[in-house]
């Protein structure tokens, strides 16, 4: 039986996806050979108070960008984290009881904090009887924080990426690229989609960001367009969801909200295109399913790298207004969809949809 320990956060969903990736893959690779434990230390050891913290977080990240880009860029440019996180005792006295009580062969990291406050309480390449493995969820934007840690594994979503800790003086055994680590739904055959055409409309799927206080507006001008057929997800948004729904009941053309569900390689599948943030994980689900996206918000930092690897490979663009984003709808399936079928083609060699189990198997052999 081997023992994993996940170390997640909720400060940015794609923390927590890949975290529940790599447990499902290993729960589907070995049964009964492996004992996953996935924790967010932060929500077990402040409660309230890291709910608190966390939405004052999500707000400055929304609210004031380039405040947040500012901190981004200055935590990239340092080379020592340890000692910055000394605050945090009750969180490394919570961690240190839990690695007593599970005696993990490995522990992953997929929020980087976690490995600076291992640093911290063992040392740098402290505690050799266990693996300390560090999933990186950034394209190309890849803070330092992320790898000016000791670890014995770095795990990239590409190859792009994998080239910044080369950069910084990593060494290349340390470095794998498996993927971003999406459920392992993707990995199962999905329903062939069909092509857009007059017969099978083109149709869109529109997840909206939580902070997006415009978003009801931008569904209001998608269900103008007779053409394609809409799927909007509202999430857990209550306010939200009743906003989306007056205007499903005043507009002409029918579309169809989802609220929050586990259905995303599904929905990902069935449509030809999806617009949303570009996030890590909704990107790679996107990759995942060949879906090329229209990114239409940005967080600096951590999310301009994963818009660059849209528009560089070619399987999407950016959008960030409700104009934009009306034209690059249009644009893309124009000319008997065109662009699309450019877009769909390049996507579809992006993604990795057995990441998670690769990634598995890898944990297993360590």
């Amino acid at each position: 039986m081997k023992n994993i320990l996940i170390l997640t956060a909720g400060y940015g969903e794609g923390h927590n996806s890949a975290a529940r990736g790599i447990r499902d893959g290993l729960r589907k690779i070995a049964p009964e050979g492996v004992h996953v434990e996935l924790h967010d230390l932060f929500s077990d050891t402040y409660g309230l108070v890291n709910d608190w913290v966390r939405v004052l977080y999500m707000g400055m990240i929304n609210r004031t960008p380039r405040a947040w880009g500012v901190i981004y860029r200055w935590l990239d440019r340092q080379t020592d984290f340890v000692g910055d996180f000394r605050i945090f005792f009750s969180l490394k006295n919570y961690l240190r009881r839990l690695i007593e009580k599970l005696e993990p062969d490995v522990i992953v990291s997929v929020y980087p904090a976690y490995s600076h406050m291992l640093d911290e309480m063992f040392g740098r390449g402290g505690a050799p009887q266990y693996k300390r493995v560090v999933v990186v969820t950034d394209s190309i934007s890849v803070n330092a924080m992320w790898y000016q840690c000791s670890a014995d594994y770095f795990l990239l979503p590409n190859e792009v990426s994998a080239q910044v800790l080369f950069r910084a003086g990593v060494p290349a055994e340390k470095v794998k690229t498996f993927g971003f680590p999406v459920s392992p739904v993707f990995a199962q055959p999905g329903e062939l989609r069909p092509p857009p055409s007059k017969e099978n409309g083109p149709r869109v799927l529109y997840i909206i960001n939580a902070a997006n206080s415009g978003a009801p507006e931008l569904v209001r001008k998608l269900a103008d367009l007779p053409e394609i057929q809409l799927t909007v997800t509202v999430g857990r948004n209550a306010g939200l969801k009743v906003s989306v729904e007056k205007i499903r009941r005043t507009v002409t053309q029918e579309f169809e909200t989802v609220a929050w569900s586990d259905e995303l390689p599904r929905l990902l599948r069935a449509n030809h295109l999806v617009i949303s943030k570009a996030g890590g994980a909704t990107v790679q689900e996107a990759m995942c399913a060949g879906c090329p996206i229209i990114v239409n918000h940005v967080i600096p930092g951590q999310e301009e790298g994963n818009a660059r690897y849209i528009m560089e490979t070619k399987s999407g663009t950016i959008a960030l207004t409700h104009d934009a984003v009306m034209a690059a709808v249009q644009n893309a399936f124009a000319n008997d969809a065109a662009q699309w079928k450019e877009w769909a083609t390049n996507i579809s060699q992006l993604g990795r949809p057995n990441a998670s189990l690769d990634i598995a198997n890898f944990l297993l052999s360590l």
